[in-house]
């Protein structure tokens, strides 16, 4: 198992200060103990991967920087700042956005009524202009059912949603699961492009070719810890390890 210092090695060799840095982050689910000391960095502009079999506590991990779980505990900085104790409508507008494995559309609402239904917490939010240029499905459907999308308009939707609030670190739930490879390919383009625009991505993914495709690194996780980190340009060679760790 790799150590706390041998993760955040790739970090500081190069000199930069960690936008989210989580050090010995435990959760519970009731009386279930699923997080036992998670400990990782985040540079700005990166995107990182948390790879794991199911259970592992890939989503368990991202809820608790979001703070939705009641009981937490350890360490998660964001831009030098303690965020562990706070509500999660804190931390939301310290520019942290959650885009949930279900995605969270409101079958109620209109596609346009789900786009602008999270508040602006911060400025710098994307225009509906620039989110219809990275999705031009959703400007198509504005009047129609959120419900009635299908499971890839559905992603997008969820995506720009969170983009319009001002989020400037996002944390992505399993983004292509049970979707089309067509729409695969273009939720990749889509966070390279993000990427590209100086986001910071944190993406929970089973598909690791997929997340070969758009990540810095990938970050191991496994009985609610980190167990290894893997260069993204390291990630063939290191292929037949993975295929351990993910049981495949």
């Amino acid at each position: 198992m790799a150590t706390t210092e041998a993760l955040k090695a790739p970090l500081a060799a190069t000199g930069t200060a960690p936008l989210l840095k989580v050090r010995g982050l435990e959760a519970w689910y009731g009386e279930s103990h699923v997080l036992h000391g998670i400990d990782f960095d985040v540079a700005p502009g990166e995107v990182v991967t948390l790879l794991g079999r199911n259970g592992a506590g890939k989503t368990t991990t991202l809820k608790s920087i979001m703070g939705v779980l009641a009981k937490r505990k350890g360490s998660v900085v964001l831009e030098g700042k303690e965020t562990v104790h706070l509500p999660s409508r804190a931390i939301a507008r310290m520019g942290i956005g959650f885009v949930p494995e279900e995605r969270g559309i409101y079958s109620t609402l209109s596609v346009e009524e789900n786009l602008m239904l999270p508040p602006q917490v911060r400025p710098g939010g994307l225009s509906l202009d620039a989110i219809f240029t990275l999705f031009p499905n959703i400007k198509e459907r504005l009047k129609s059912q959120g419900t009635k999308l299908s499971g890839g308009e559905q992603q997008m939707l969820a995506i720009g949603r969170i983009l319009r609030t001002g989020a400037h670190l996002l944390l992505l739930d399993e983004p292509t699961e049970g979707l089309a490879p067509v729409i695969i390919e273009q939720i990749g383009r889509t966070i390279a492009k993000l990427k590209q625009d100086g986001f910071t991505i944190i993406l929970v993914e089973q598909n690791f070719r997929f997340a070969q495709t758009v990540a810095d690194r990938h970050y191991v996780v496994e009985q609610g810890k980190v167990i290894d980190m893997i260069p993204n340009a390291e990630l063939d060679a290191n292929i037949d390890k993975l295929h351990r760790y993910l049981g495949v």
